[in-house]
């Protein structure tokens, strides 16, 4: 028997994210970090646009085949899909083929973080506390300073890779809104909402690799799939359908369902810790002394928002209410008002209690 305790809010948005989604979440840092590497051994092979629609047609066609859609409006899925499949790919896939260092891109990718924090309160009306907003102060500032020094790299010529990530992590921002304001219409369907968000991508993708990387570069990119690098990308490709997409996005996805924006986001920066080791194991690709240290800044500031001050006293309300269970009482005991049980799970819960738990979450 597991308690979960959150704090109650305004509107209902849970402050803090209970021990189960927070390995969830470690779990995904780990599926997108890996990722990275497997990016790198396709584009390899592949053009990036091209890349783009071929990760995501992968998933869009048995979608469309097998997939009944969500019960969503198309504005929030164009949203989403426009965002987190479109936009962060493009840029992010763009940055990597024009010399952006692997472990960095992952490290750049996560100002998704200090993104999704500032847009969520401008635009969902999420609460934003000083603690939140500082940390995604710091971790801008990391971010700058990694800019900043990648601007006096090479002439200035590495900073435009860097600019381009940093376009791919708000457009990674907006896809997170758009997820969030999608489950708000159709609880529940988290992973029916990512397979749908998959068929956004492909059409517009594909029209932008003819158009700017021509069909004679398409059509050359199969040529070789026998070879070391062909298998590698095709091996990289698999991952990231698999793995990257459909295990990390899934469990993302069901984590922005039952979580305020602002809280999960944040874990997205334990992302780089894994990229950068990965980028070093597998790729033998080194970052410089300054990047690290700056990095470290950008991940210290996503700690601070993420880490919320009403834990200490979660665990007091906690001890407090296993004493109180432990000692047998002649009348009922209603819980403090600041302190709420969220569920108490035997088991895996309904369908209807889940979607129930998300109703009143909003």
């Amino acid at each position: 028997m597991t308690f979960r305790w959150c704090w109650n809010v305004e509107r209902g948005d849970a402050r803090c994210v209970n021990r189960h989604d927070r390995l969830l979440a470690v779990l995904v840092a780990v599926c997108w970090g890996l990722n990275f590497p497997a990016i790198h051994l396709s584009l390899a092979q592949f053009p990036p646009f091209f890349l783009v629609a071929l990760r995501f047609a992968l998933i869009a066609l048995p979608t469309v085949l097998l997939v009944r859609r969500p019960a969503v409006p198309w504005r929030w899925l164009l949203l989403y899909g426009s965002g987190f499949g479109v936009l962060q790919f493009v840029f992010l896939y763009w940055a990597m083929s024009a010399g952006m260092p692997t472990g960095l891109a992952s490290l750049v990718l996560q100002s998704s973080a200090p993104f999704t924090v500032v847009l969520a309160a401008a635009l969902l009306r999420e609460r934003l506390t000083a603690r939140q907003g500082l940390g995604a102060l710091v971790a801008v500032t990391g971010l700058a300073g990694i800019a900043l020094h990648r601007a006096g790299v090479d002439g200035g010529a590495t900073l435009v890779p860097v600019l381009l990530t940093l376009c791919g992590g708000l457009g990674w921002a907006f896809g997170n809104l758009g997820n969030r304001l999608a489950v708000r219409e159709a609880p529940g369907e988290s992973f029916r909402l990512l397979l749908w968000m998959s068929v956004v991508p492909p059409l517009p993708m594909l029209a932008l690799s003819l158009g700017v990387e021509g069909p004679r570069r398409i059509a050359d990119s199969f040529a070789g799939l026998g070879t070391r690098t062909g298998l590698l990308a095709l091996g990289g490709l698999a991952f990231t359908v698999l793995v990257a997409t459909l295990l990390g996005s899934g469990l993302w996805t069901a984590l922005m369902s039952r979580n305020a924006s602002s809280v999960v986001a944040p874990f997205s920066m334990l992302v780089p810790v894994v990229g950068i080791a990965s980028s070093w194991l597998l790729l033998r690709e080194s970052t410089a002394p300054a990047e690290l240290a700056w990095g470290a800044l950008v991940v210290a500031g996503v700690l601070l928002g993420s880490l919320q001050r009403g834990s200490r006293r979660q665990s007091r309300a906690a001890t407090r209410a296993d004493a109180i269970a432990a000692t047998p009482s002649p009348r009922p005991v209603s819980p403090s008002p600041s302190v709420v049980v969220a569920d108490t799970d035997t088991g895996a819960p309904a369908a209807d209690e889940r979607a129930a738990s998300a109703s009143a979450r909003r």
